[in-house]
């Protein structure tokens, strides 16, 4: 089974921007080497995530590993058009060939206020055409034909005329979601679609009725479904469970109205005790290695998934690039070799 990561380049409290955006490429270096198959990066826009542009992330994250798929997790299409999206990926793909994933949301990926800033026009709100800016940017990157005299169906994107693409070439787009509706759209239109477990859990209906409307394309012939779930390990069950907090902390706190930095794991205990809340909740899995990778394995399995994306916050980021070396042993990947310096000179 493929596992791939989830970065969602988190702020500890005590840290900064930059330090956060130097552990993403840390750990980036870090997963290659250990063989996992993707690394993708997140659009969140304020709050206690570095990452608001993924596509600014990626080239950086390429260019310094060599075999994993560097990719976003997602872009948030509805702040963006459709071509710049499609143009900006196809020059990833020209610095990393065969190695970009273009993962597509609908949501904000913050809060109402900076979603409106977010936008070009502001003189009404923004439309509710998320299918029909997807099904553009799909024909803008060939995978999809332009409508008849459709208006930009003689633009090019990668220097060429994508239509018909060249087989194997492009970045790989992919649908995120957590609803049904996210499921349907990414069956009709025959992509692979990523399922945030970690955000709305027990999803099986969502990922059945995906491979239920899946309709068979050119450039996937079945349904493809990656699970990203949120899991932490330590070589000790308590600690894993201790080093969990701060995640909890931080993620009952933005609930609430107020976001925060991911606060140091004793204060985050401190804060769960006071509330009487000791226990993670089911979408979160930590334990030791062991216990992580056979409660993801039946999660896997329910799901019946083909990948498995994990998602991991912790204050030190010692201990979440430890996590992800201890599944990488529980999981069995195969190490790959490190990348060359010469781009970090």
């Amino acid at each position: 089974m493929r596992v791939s990561v989830l970065d969602q380049s988190p702020i500890s409290q005590g840290s900064t921007n930059a330090q956060a955006l130097a552990n993403t490429l840390d750990l980036a270096r870090t997963a290659d080497r250990l063989g996992y198959h993707r690394y993708w990066v997140a659009e969140h826009h304020g709050g206690a995530m570095a990452g608001a542009s993924p596509e600014a992330l990626i080239g950086p994250i390429a260019v310094q590993t060599t075999g994993i798929r560097v990719g976003s997790g997602g872009v948030m299409l509805p702040h963006y058009s459709p071509l710049k999206v499609a143009e900006t990926f196809s020059l990833l793909d020209g610095l990393a060939p065969g190695r970009i994933d273009l993962g597509i949301g609908r949501a904000p990926g913050t809060d109402g206020m900076r979603s409106f800033a977010l936008q070009r026009d502001r003189r009404q709100a923004a439309p509710d055409d998320f299918p029909e800016h997807l099904a553009e940017l799909l024909a803008h990157l060939g995978r999809r034909p332009y409508p008849p005299e459709h208006p930009f169906r003689h633009l090019q994107v990668r220097g060429e005329h994508v239509t018909p693409p060249t087989a194997g070439t492009g970045p790989v787009p992919w649908l995120l979601g957590s609803s049904p509706q996210s499921a349907i759209w990414a069956g009709q239109l025959g992509l692979p679609y990523a399922y945030a477990d970690f955000i709305s859990p027990d999803g099986h209906d969502v990922a059945q009725l995906y491979r239920d409307r899946f309709v068979p394309g050119e450039h996937l012939r079945a349904p493809q479904l990656l699970l990203a779930s949120w899991a932490l390990a330590a070589p000790d069950a308590a600690e894993a469970l201790a080093l969990v907090s701060s995640g909890r902390m931080m993620f009952k706190m933005l609930r609430r109205g107020r976001p925060m930095l991911v606060p140091p794991t004793d204060v985050a205990q401190r804060f769960l005790e006071s509330e009487g809340d000791t226990a993670p909740p089911r979408r979160m899995v930590c334990g030791t290695p062991e216990q992580v990778r056979a409660a993801l394995e039946e999660r896997v399995q329910r799901y019946r998934a083909d990948e498995l994306m994990l998602v991991t916050i912790t204050h030190d980021h010692a201990a979440r690039v430890r996590s992800y070396r201890l599944l990488a042993d529980a999981f069995g990947l195969d190490a790959r070799e490190p990348a060359a310096t010469a781009v970090a000179a």
